[in-house]
């Protein structure tokens, strides 16, 4: 069938997990509408493992967790993480931060409880922590309307570089600065202080400029 090793191509290309064969076979039998062997497309896959075998690719295709899958090579590892690591670590807004801030002391926290704290509206930048992976929702409350609550992440240690939530700074380490977002009175009175500034540089060094918010 012409161009059929082509359209393998894109589908374990576009995969964003290992594509199994029998994926690919009912992909293909539905798009052509006619059947196709699985023992053929085993064949041209394995053309298309030798051809990204070839030191002119930085990637190639792996058979791995029962499918296949494009994956870059070893050798450009060490590029691709400090990509990512710079990625990752552009740094928030004061808004998301303030925010994530008391997730992370007050958790499980709902929206309002945020808000309340903040004395804003927290939905701009709830989306953007979750969007991060910095917090996740880990259930709901029991009150009225049964809202959401918020919790920090897996990835949160790691994106604070803390090996346990007892690594964060404690509440009397964080000064108030002179101009605040949000009731001071709420933050002092509710059973954690929550850092508007801090003096911990982990905490001062994820400022990313946002306009939306």
């Amino acid at each position: 069938m012409e161009g059929l090793l082509r359209h393998i191509e894109s589908l374990i290309f576009v995969a964003d997990q290992p594509i199994s064969v029998g994926e690919i076979q009912e992909c293909l039998e539905s798009v052509f509408e006619v059947k196709l062997k699985q023992e053929d497309l085993i064949i041209d896959i394995n053309l298309l493992i030798n051809k990204y075998a070839d030191d002119n690719y930085s990637m190639e295709i792996i058979e791995i967790a029962g499918g296949y899958q494009f994956l870059t090579k070893g050798a450009f590892h060490n590029t691709i993480g400090t990509f990512l690591k710079n990625r990752t670590n552009r740094r928030l807004s004061r808004s998301a931060l303030e925010t994530l801030s008391i997730v992370a002391y007050k958790q499980p926290v709902s929206k309002s409880d945020m808000e309340r704290i903040r004395g804003v509206s927290c939905d701009y930048a709830i989306q953007k922590l979750l969007a991060k992976e910095l917090v996740a929702i880990v259930g709901r409350s029991d009150g009225p309307g049964r809202p959401l609550l918020y919790g920090t992440s897996e990835k949160f240690m790691d994106y604070f570089g803390i090996k346990a939530m007892g690594d964060l700074p404690k509440p009397k380490e964080f000064k108030a600065p002179e101009n605040t977002i949000g009731d001071i009175e709420a933050i002092e009175d509710s059973s954690s202080e929550l850092p508007m500034e801090s003096t911990d540089s982990n905490v001062n060094n994820v400022e990313e400029t946002d306009n939306n918010e």
